[in-house]
């Protein structure tokens, strides 16, 4: 039977949800008038003051805020509440530039966790679970989220962090978790590590997995159950709005609930920036209505998505939103042609791969290059160099099926490419673009 964290909440009537985020919005943007200049000045060029915004049909007038944005205002230029009001900075585990430093009173912490909560709660959680929360700690939200929201529930909570794999399988089985929380790659790995130790999936305790922070296809859901003998649930969120808990699965497992009481959801067409109607796939905009320290409105995600109001057999009301299907700024165009690499993962996982490869494009004499390095599994490893041969063919043209363009493919070694505990590094592009 589906348990709900809030279900007062999580089962409201749309009426009810329409209500909130009304009354929020409206409370949100006269908060940002009134305590963010770099908004009031955003708004101020659009011809905009609160009294415009009576409620979710005026969002659209709002304007958008993107990385750029955070960028040029950073540190403290998007900051709503007096320092002494915040307890927290969290930041973003991004690799380039500036990082994205997000600020939390301690009612945004206690927000935060409840969104947790309910993932957990959604994933099967109860107070007699045990859960062991492998995300990076530190600076990263993950950690800091999960490990927030399973105490909320009541389990017996496992801050383990990322790395150090053994000691991860072997508190996993030395305190019976039951639950785990990492990346999807870090949970493939922490599988395939016990399947080398002679681990079957009933000798692990675990029963549930709530896996984030990158994307991942179906195929390697399905590949980390069978892998770990449990129900892999999905969890979104962006440090930018709160960390993870934005939205989460439930046991239908057929999208992620957007949290609707704190966060509003928007599909626009990434190149004009209008709403799309509902159904149709675009990039997701969030809006968040009960930030205190860093409201965020109309923040472009970059995630290409789909949004869906059908009725879910768990019978939570919240919206739901698909797996991000690529982003629409990291999204790979190879000789004109969009190509996603959970797209690619798709094929090798299909063609009997582990999800462990690395994408190196290039451009060579003005063409683009893509050269797929995928590990062989130990079951399909061999050294016989007519064999490779015949295999790397084999995936060149399942991969030309699914891309409709060349991609070299190169086999190699089981544990040749280099794992990553937190985000794996799918992508080197080497053009000079």
């Amino acid at each position: 039977m589906e348990r709900y964290y809030q279900p007062e909440i999580e089962c409201a009537s749309r009426e009810q949800i329409l209500a909130w985020q009304n009354e929020r919005l409206v409370g949100q943007v006269h908060n940002v008038w009134d305590n963010v200049p770099y908004y009031r000045k955003k708004m101020e060029e659009k011809g905009l003051t609160p009294d415009d915004i009576k409620g979710v049909e005026d969002l659209h007038k709002l304007p958008f805020v993107t990385k750029d944005d955070l960028r040029e205002a950073y540190p403290y230029g998007l900051v709503a509440r007096p320092l002494k009001d915040c307890v927290r900075i969290q930041s973003t585990s991004g690799t380039t530039g500036k990082r994205v430093v997000a600020f939390y009173t301690q009612h945004d912490i206690d927000l935060w966790e409840d969104c947790c909560a309910r993932a957990i709660v959604a994933a099967g959680g109860t107070n007699e679970d045990v859960c062991q929360v492998s995300y990076g700690y530190g600076l990263f939200t993950g950690g800091p989220g999960l490990n927030g929201g399973s105490h909320k529930v009541g389990c017996l909570t496992i801050p383990t962090s990322s790395g150090n794999t053994e000691r991860q399988i072997m508190f996993i089985r030395d305190l019976n978790a039951t639950i785990l929380c990492c990346t999807p790659s870090y949970a493939a790995y922490i599988g395939e590590t016990m399947k080398e130790m002679g681990l079957t999936p009933d000798q692990i305790p675990l029963k549930a997995g709530i896996f984030g922070a990158e994307a991942w296809s179906e195929e390697m859901r399905q590949d980390i159950q069978n892998t770990l003998g449990i129900k892999a649930y999905d969890i979104y969120g962006l440090t930018e709005l709160s960390g993870p808990g934005v939205s989460f699965e439930c046991s239908a497992q057929t999208g992620m609930h957007i949290n609707e009481d704190h966060f509003i959801a928007e599909i626009i067409d990434p190149k004009t920036g209008e709403v799309l109607p509902e159904g149709e796939q675009g990039e997701l905009v969030f809006t968040s209505i009960t930030k205190e320290a860093f409201p965020l409105l109309r923040y472009r995600t970059r995630d290409i998505c789909v949004l869906s109001h059908e009725k879910c057999s768990c019978g939570r009301t919240f919206v739901k939103m698909c797996k991000p299907r690529g982003r629409s700024d990291d999204m790979l165009i190879i000789k004109g042609v969009n190509v996603f690499p959970s797209q690619i993962e798709t094929v090798l996982i299909a063609q009997g791969y582990q999800a462990n490869y690395q994408l190196i494009v290039d451009r060579v004499n003005n063409t683009d290059t893509l050269e797929v390095m995928v590990e062989m599994t130990p079951e399909n490893f061999s050294d016989n160099l007519g064999k490779i041969n015949e295999m790397e063919k084999h995936l060149v043209a399942a991969l030309k099926a699914m891309l409709g363009i060349y991609a070299k493919v190169r086999l190699v070694a089981p544990k040749t490419i280099a794992r990553s505990e937190g985000k794996a590094v799918r992508v080197i592009d080497k053009r000079k673009i």
